[in-house]
């Protein structure tokens, strides 16, 4: 199973739905997805999906998904990390009115630079291949992704602690 969550941001995402739809469609995607669709307008067809989830729903998907892909926000690829996956991440874009600013663009570079522990998709022609060769990418860095996603969590922790103490 695949799981889909662009998050609560109030913008749109159409882009990763539309895509993930299309490669159900296309059947390149041959599992179950479920996508969190948030405020986005697009409508999936081939998809089971879900406006908004509890957190309780979340984590469940999360950790019965065999493929996690998510926005920008640390919010959303954190809970995969904290689950021991590799999520696929697609930040919101500016450009596209997925948000106000390229902010998501910006620390998706920076986690993937300094922590090897999640795999970035900023071109959504090339969301396909991360998902057809997902096992093999997850699994090739695999000790460094390990290790990797403990001391992110970690340090996550920290500084979010940090800022609300």
């Amino acid at each position: 199973m695949i799981f889909v969550t662009v998050g609560t941001h109030e913008q749109p995402f159409n882009r990763l739905l539309i895509e993930v739809d299309k490669l159900v469609a296309d059947s390149v995607i041959q599992e179950r997805v479920i996508m969190q669709t948030g405020y986005s307008s697009y409508v999936p067809k081939n998809c089971e999906h879900y406006d908004f989830l509890s957190l309780q729903a979340m984590e469940d998907y999360i950790k019965k998904a065999r493929i996690i892909i998510t926005n920008g926000g640390p919010a959303s690829f954190i809970a995969p990390l904290q689950a021991k996956k590799i999520p696929i991440v697609v930040p919101r874009q500016e450009k596209y009115k997925e948000h106000i600013n390229n902010h998501q663009v910006d620390f998706v570079k920076l986690i993937d630079r300094k922590m090897h522990n999640i795999i970035p998709v900023y071109n959504i022609n090339d969301l396909k291949y991360k998902i057809l060769d997902y096992d093999k990418i997850s699994n090739s860095d695999s000790n460094i992704i390990k290790s990797n996603n403990d001391k992110f969590v970690k340090g996550f922790e920290k500084i979010v602690s940090d800022i609300f103490d």
